[in-house]
């Protein structure tokens, strides 16, 4: 099932099959492309910290402030393992990678291992 994110009055979710992001206006009855750029890596997981949408990809995590329409990187070190989910609990963002759980104070710029 897809991963669907409310962020800024848009419906936001990963398109899988087309490794893109899409979103939509009227509660998910269309969709239209938001972004389809291939250099940050494949969309694996959304999530929303800070008034900024945030997303795990292959190539590490990926911030947007203009609700997924460019992507900059966040945090592309290896030293993590690759992300496969990330989450907020408020304060704090948190991970988890082929390397464990990890946690972050600054937005996920830098983890510390949990």
């Amino acid at each position: 099932m897809a991963q669907l994110i409310n962020f800024g009055g848009d419906v936001i979710r990963i398109n899988s099959l087309k490794n893109i992001i899409e979103y939509s206006t009227n509660g998910g009855c269309t969709w239209t492309t938001r972004c389809s750029d291939a250099s940050v890596g494949t969309f694996i997981n959304l999530s929303v910290f800070g008034g900024e949408l945030l997303a795990c990809t292959s190539k590490g995590v990926y911030c947007s402030q203009n609700s997924g329409k460019t992507w900059s990187a966040r945090c592309i070190l290896t030293s993590y393992g690759s992300f496969f989910d990330i989450f907020a609990d408020g304060s704090n963002l948190w991970a988890t990678t082929s390397r464990g759980l990890y946690y972050s104070v600054n937005s996920g710029r830098s983890w510390c291992p949990r």
